[in-house]
């Protein structure tokens, strides 16, 4: 039996440490060993045992998350996954902690409803152990700042953090649902080549800085790319905005009914699947409301699937770095229509789980490193 993942969870709130420990608790593979109040206490709680993973908040007293994010990747890179309200406003901010080295970003949970909170459980979980898989690597802080004073230090004083109990709350367990409930598998009716390609991109853990890469190398005459990142609602567009001022092509979050176009990236929005529809001789796509499909909303396998039943040959599927098997099954029905398929390889990714799920299942006709993956598309659009 594989030992359990060891959390901390940093927040200045009692309530979202509470709430936080509980979902986290209701995994049997997760162990919530402890909280902190903020970046001092969890220095302390640090020193006296190192978590596989660690929730951060935002804005805190005394030292706010993404200074005290910096200092860990610089100093001991642990896995940090942000945890953020929903407030568009901080958006930017969460980019920022993306290119310190966060490894992923989670919204607060809502309690309003079931629903949202079985929701949250399953993203929050399945983050928490998509960052224990990861393998962050030590960043240069950009300046420095004060440290801890002595009197907060671990030698000094002891720790503050208060250790999680088990809460007694039935562990709720969702079925997890194939694309079947947003359209029906491909037939073999898979349109023949035309002149146009699309590319479509999945990604989740480590993604937003292995897109980045990939757009920032393209010149403003590439294909039509729509891409589905694994991000929280209201932070796809920011996400957007931060690729926009990067690349040469044009990057935005996508909405319903927008045209595929070359020099164009279009996102998923956060919450909502996005799928690829053709209407005569143009490609555009839907962004819908639906369950989560291989735990996830947005879905690669959703956004897979769509251009395996509307582009066949025309398409380019591309799967990167990401934890679970979201997408391989969407990547195998767009090989069998026709599509050049590619995935990340081991050695560049941060989590190599989507990616080898593909390659398992046999929808993979090229595997490259990160750096390789613009070419392909260009190279694959000119042929």
């Amino acid at each position: 039996m594989s030992p359990r993942i060891r959390v901390l969870v940093v927040d200045d709130s009692a309530t979202v440490r509470r709430t936080l420990t509980d979902i986290l608790s209701s995994d049997p593979g997760i162990e919530v060993m402890g909280t902190a109040a903020d970046p001092y206490a969890a220095v302390r709680r640090i020193a006296e045992e190192t978590p596989d993973v660690i929730t951060l908040d935002v804005e805190m007293p005394r030292m706010d998350g993404i200074t005290f994010l910096r200092k860990l990747m610089s100093q001991h890179p642990i896995p940090v996954v942000m945890c953020s309200s929903l407030v568009e406003g901080g958006s930017e901010t969460l980019m920022q902690a993306l290119e310190a080295g966060a490894v992923d970003v989670i919204l607060k949970p809502r309690t309003d409803t079931r629903q949202s909170l079985l929701d949250a459980q399953v993203r929050i979980c399945d983050t928490v152990k998509a960052a224990a898989r990861a393998r962050p690597r030590p960043r240069r802080s950009p300046s420095p700042s004060p440290s801890p004073s002595p009197s907060s230090s671990p030698s000094s004083s002891p720790g503050s953090a208060v250790p999680a109990q088990a809460t007694g709350r039935p562990r709720v367990t969702e079925p997890k649902l194939s694309a079947d409930v947003m359209m029906p598998a491909p037939g073999r009716g898979a349109m023949a080549r035309t002149t146009e390609r699309v590319v479509c991109i999945g990604a989740s853990t480590g993604g937003t800085e292995a897109l980045r890469e990939v757009l920032e190398a393209l010149p403003a005459d590439s294909p039509g790319i729509v891409v589905v990142q694994h991000m929280p609602e209201s932070f796809t567009a920011a996400f957007a905005r931060r690729l926009d001022g990067l690349c040469e092509v044009t990057v935005r979050e996508a909405r319903d009914g927008d045209t595929v176009l070359r020099g164009q990236v279009l996102i998923a929005p956060g919450n909502r699947h996005m799928l690829l529809q053709r209407s005569g001789a143009r490609y555009l796509v839907a962004v819908k409301d639906g369950p989560l499909v291989s735990r996830h909303r947005p879905s690669v396998d959703v956004l897979f699937r769509s251009a395996a039943h509307c582009a066949g040959g025309n398409a380019v599927g591309v799967i990167m770095t990401g934890m679970g098997d979201d997408g391989a099954t969407g990547m195998r029905e767009m090989q069998d229509a026709g599509a050049f398929t590619l995935a990340q390889d081991e050695e560049s990714c941060v989590v190599f789980g989507m990616p080898k799920e593909a390659i398992a299942r046999g929808g993979v006709g090229k595997v490259v490193g990160l750096s390789s993956i613009a070419r392909e598309i260009l190279r694959h659009d000119r042929s």
